[in-house]
């Protein structure tokens, strides 16, 4: 995995511009923050993060692939003020389940999701080198 960074722009924080990898290619459809029941456990929007975090970790274990393989992520929020207002909690939420790891991120503000509760939705495409 490459960590595209061009030359003089600004280190991004918690994600990465770019990456370039080659291996087998797990898409992982967008996470919310319920439980394995299709239960929410809570209505905070850090809380919800950790939680599809969780899941989108046991669907990749699945695979036999974990956080350190995933090269992009897409996010889905319904409040971007919400979002932006939780981002250290977010953080650490964040690093709780994936560590040090920032592959290249997208956030957009929808309108809002299939589940009313959902605050947020996470997708993500990792890559699993061939002779892992």
């Amino acid at each position: 995995m490459q960590f595209l960074q061009p030359p003089g722009w600004v280190q991004p924080k918690g994600y990465a511009n770019g990456v370039a990898a080659s291996g087998r290619t797990i898409c992982v459809s967008g996470m919310i923050g319920w439980d394995a029941e299709g239960r929410f456990q809570t209505s905070d929007f850090a809380g919800q993060v950790e939680q599809a975090l969780r899941n989108i970790v046991a669907v990749l274990a699945e695979a036999n692939a974990g956080p350190e393989h995933v090269v992009r992520m897409t996010w889905y929020v319904t409040d971007k003020k919400e979002y932006v207002a939780a981002y250290k909690e977010i953080g650490v939420a964040y690093r709780a389940v994936f560590g040090r790891h920032f592959p290249a991120m997208t956030a957009v503000q929808v309108a809002g999701l299939i589940e009313d509760e959902a605050k947020v939705e996470i997708e993500v495409t990792a890559i699993v080198p061939e002779a892992a």
